[in-house]
């Protein structure tokens, strides 16, 4: 029993980094209505960012999301004006576009780093609670800490403030939304600045956790994705329990099955739940529908 228990902890503090990383990807998607390749730069981004942060000031790793998070936001906003927007009228082309940031941020990063992998060190990755015979990863708990918060604040400010309710307008009706005399666009840079701000806040967070190489945000968006279509696309609330379910169903596959397969196993979900239901669990119908609704 206290094994299980631990496999299902592991698999909800690993569904708590998956949550993490898909959150912003999916208020993306859920307003401005473009997948985003290049989320998971951001979060390499993040993560880059808390490591000089900490190796060239001494700023604790934790702290330096004030600095990282705004900064990512800013980068993300800087996307939206002058990457995304120009290409309005060509939804799939935005799709390539980010693609193509991809590759120009992997690359970047590979210059400046040489290939090599880099790490904060330290024993704060490795501290671990013991309650009873359940082992909790500090680092993991906070993320998973970090991640329900920021579901509940999003929430909040999604539903109580103006900046909020206009979000939510062009999410249901862009045309109707511009009708009362919503900026659209603006509102589009404000999601797609929040949502890379919380890639870069999730980056900070994981750093403790992982080696930090250029290519670390392919570790995490193809789980992200599929958490994105399981929970629904577009819902803040549906990215959180899809990150809790592809973690649990990871760690059980993992111990009941061959661990090699356990990414194998949620992709199969993945791909059930397109076949099935491709809004989601808590997804509106449709909102699968990306490319094919008029940008203007």
């Amino acid at each position: 029993m206290d094994q299980i228990l631990n496999v299902l902890v592991v698999g909800l503090l690993l569904g708590g980094i998956y949550g993490l990383v898909s959150i912003g990807l999916n208020l993306i998607f859920g307003v401005v209505r473009i997948v985003n390749f290049a989320q998971g730069e951001l979060v390499m981004f993040g993560m880059y960012g808390s490591y000089f942060a900490f190796t060239q000031m001494g700023i604790n790793p934790y702290l330096s999301v004030f600095i990282i998070a705004p900064l990512i936001g800013l980068l993300g906003v800087a996307i939206q004006r002058f990457v995304i927007q120009p290409l309005h009228a060509e939804s799939n082309m935005q799709i390539f576009a980010t693609f193509g940031l991809l590759m120009m941020f992997q690359n970047i990063m590979l210059a400046i780093s040489k290939g090599e992998a880099w790490s904060v060190g330290g024993t704060m990755g490795t501290l671990v609670w013991d309650i009873g015979d359940i082992k909790v990863s500090v680092v993991r708990f906070i993320s998973f800490a970090a991640v329900t918060l920021i579901t509940i604040g999003l929430h909040f400010f999604l539903k109580q403030t103006i900046a909020g309710k206009a979000i939510r307008a062009v999410t249901q009706d862009k045309r109707a939304a511009r009708a009362m005399g919503i900026n659209v666009e603006r509102t589009y840079l404000i999601t797609f600045g929040i949502g890379s701000a919380l890639a870069g806040l999730a980056g900070v967070l994981l750093t403790p956790i992982y080696a930090i190489t250029p290519g670390v945000g392919g570790n995490f968006i193809l789980a992200a994705f599929a958490v994105v279509v399981l929970g629904g696309l577009g819902s803040v609330w549906g990215a959180y329990i899809g990150g809790m379910i592809v973690g649990l169903v990871e760690a059980l596959a993992g111990f009941y099955i061959d661990p090699v397969l356990r990414s194998a196993v949620w992709f199969l979900i993945f791909l059930i739940v397109l076949i099935v239901r491709p809004s989601g669990l808590l997804g509106q119908v449709g909102a699968e529908e990306v490319g094919f609704r008029e940008q203007n």
